[in-house]
């Protein structure tokens, strides 16, 4: 073994999954929307954080407009 390694060289290539990294943040939810998540990931399979992550995605990459009435 060497005792050194040039890391850089090793290898080159740019990680190609680095713009699809996921951020942790705090976020508060109401406990109805945990809920209905949390039930959808039963029906899925799919953890409700992800569940989650895929729904805020969707809007995002549709740009859906919020909208709301204060009733």
């Amino acid at each position: 073994m060497r005792e050194e390694y040039d890391i850089e060289n090793l290898n080159p290539r740019k990680n190609p999954y680095s713009n699809r990294l996921k951020k942790p943040i705090t976020i508060n939810l109401n406990q109805s929307t945990i809920d209905y998540f949390k039930a959808q990931s039963e029906q899925s399979g799919i953890p409700y954080q992800t569940l989650i992550n895929l729904y805020l995605t969707d809007c995002a990459e549709n740009k859906r407009e919020l909208k709301i009435a204060w009733q």
